[in-house]
């Protein structure tokens, strides 16, 4: 159930198809290891609110209409390209060998979901608030689903909520048939195509939905499990305080010159230096003994890792994660910089043999990540990128006044990453922690020191 129902209002939903069928989409579409490994993890759940034009406000509800039915055509449009979106999971049992094989069929399914619903509040409610309204989570379909559960839901929902001044179009789609640039990647093409306002579009960055599996291994994969219930569990995310944090292009250069400065080097990027600065602090207002070992860890994209390198066009999961491990006491008496190199050294060790043997091992044992045990409460983990495109989607009205997400992947110490609404380098986190820890976060003035107003 989503959070706060009675303060919004659900207007309609429907399927939206592919508006042709592709050829190959009525051969099964099979999961790579990277997939598979995601089945017990929640969807991506992300979203833009927009602001109504002026004319909008008065019109009897003609511009919201005509927006809904642009939207959904132009998804139509952009589910022929990304076609595995608009299917449903199924699994094939092989009992007698203690195993099954979980596949994306496109041939059976309703295609993708697409909500219309109304909420009485204005666009400053959604932003203004110093934590992120509760409400947010209900402008969001899939709210605790896990990803498993796409053999039943669909695997992309478009829930578009209007708001008295503006427009929030969230999406949600299975993470087992996505990751963060996959995600983005679907989002900018149906963006491209709406403003395209073109049936037969051909759109700037087609996926490349061909998977890639190791040497010797796939396309069919089986998983060792007989039952969902051996592998699938469900994961309710403690009483959380949920901030945005904003770093202007300016701030981030500084950081990122004294990181570099303070270890006497030139490598160290501009995101490293952000979450060494986050990692520090965090772990100073847990107050955590000094002899404890904490991580920092980071969710890599492994497509420029493999040699020859996969294409930022290739549809599908293609991450890991990555981490820089220090003691509390090293942590914080050392610099910035000293925190940085640490982040730095788990990036460029993260090699072609590296992403090759986690796979290979995989496949050898293959396991499903679990949130409540693939995260150590006492680490901080920094999620998505900066550099993805997500202010790019304009949908006829305008840039994005900002980003929200929905109730998926929320823990102690989860930190996700956006560009800042002003691009430049810019940045904006969004954090999430305990009550208590947040509010002794926004006391310390080594972190408030880097932030700035938006």
């Amino acid at each position: 159930m989503n959070p706060n129902p009675q303060n919004i209002h659900f207007i309609s939903d429907c399927f939206i198809k592919p508006h042709s069928t592709p050829q190959q989409s009525k051969q099964p579409y099979y999961l790579t290891p990277w997939d598979l490994a995601m089945l017990s993890m929640h969807y991506i759940q992300k979203g833009l609110l927009y602001a109504k034009p002026p004319a909008a406000l008065h019109d009897g509800g003609y511009f919201i209409d005509d927006l809904l039915k642009k939207l959904k055509h132009s998804l139509s449009i952009a589910l022929v390209h990304f076609y595995p979106l608009a299917g449903r999971l199924a699994t094939i049992p092989y009992e007698d060998e203690g195993s099954c094989l979980v596949y994306v069929n496109c041939n059976d399914s309703p295609g993708a979901k697409f909500i219309h619903a109304r909420v009485d509040m204005s666009v400053s409610d959604v932003l203004s608030p110093t934590d992120v309204p509760l409400i947010v989570e209900s402008f969001f379909d899939h709210d605790r689903a896990v990803n498993h559960d796409g053999h039943s839901r669909p695997l992309l929902s478009i829930q578009v909520t209007e708001l008295l001044d503006g427009v929030f179009i969230g999406c949600s789609i299975n993470h087992s048939i996505v990751d963060g640039t996959s995600y983005w990647h679907f989002f900018n093409m149906w963006s491209e195509i709406f403003q395209a306002e073109n049936d037969n579009v051909s759109i700037s960055r087609p996926p490349i939905l061909q998977r890639w599996f190791p040497e010797g291994h796939g396309p069919i994969l089986r998983l060792p499990f007989t039952h969902p219930d051996q592998f699938i569990s469900r994961f309710e995310a403690p009483q959380l305080s949920k901030k945005h944090f904003h770093f202007s292009s300016e701030s981030v250069a500084a950081l990122k010159a004294k990181a570099n400065t303070e270890y006497k080097t030139n490598k160290i990027s501009s995101f490293q230096s952000l979450s060494a600065l986050v990692w520090r602090c965090i772990t100073r207002v847990r107050g955590l003994p000094p002899d404890q070992t904490i991580g920092c860890i980071m969710a890599i994209n492994n497509r420029s890792r493999l040699e020859p390198p996969l294409s930022e066009n290739y549809f599908g999961n293609s991450i890991h994660t990555i981490r820089g491990v220090a003691t509390v006491k090293e942590l914080l008496e050392n610099n910035v910089g000293w925190a940085a190199w640490k982040l730095h050294e788990a990036v460029v060790n993260h090699k072609d043999n590296v992403v090759r043997d986690g796979v290979k091992k995989w496949v050898e044992c293959p396991s499903i990540y679990r949130i409540a045990g693939l995260f150590d409460p006492l680490s901080v983990m920094i999620g998505s990128s900066p550099r993805f495109n997500k202010y790019g989607n304009v949908f006829g009205m305008g840039k994005a006044l900002g980003i929200r997400s929905g109730y998926a992947h929320k823990f102690d110490g989860i930190v996700t990453c956006y560009p800042g609404s002003e691009g430049g380098g810019s940045i904006e986190l969004e954090i999430c922690l305990p009550p208590h820890s947040m509010i002794a976060l926004e006391a310390d003035g080594e972190f408030m020191d880097a932030t700035t107003t938006s």
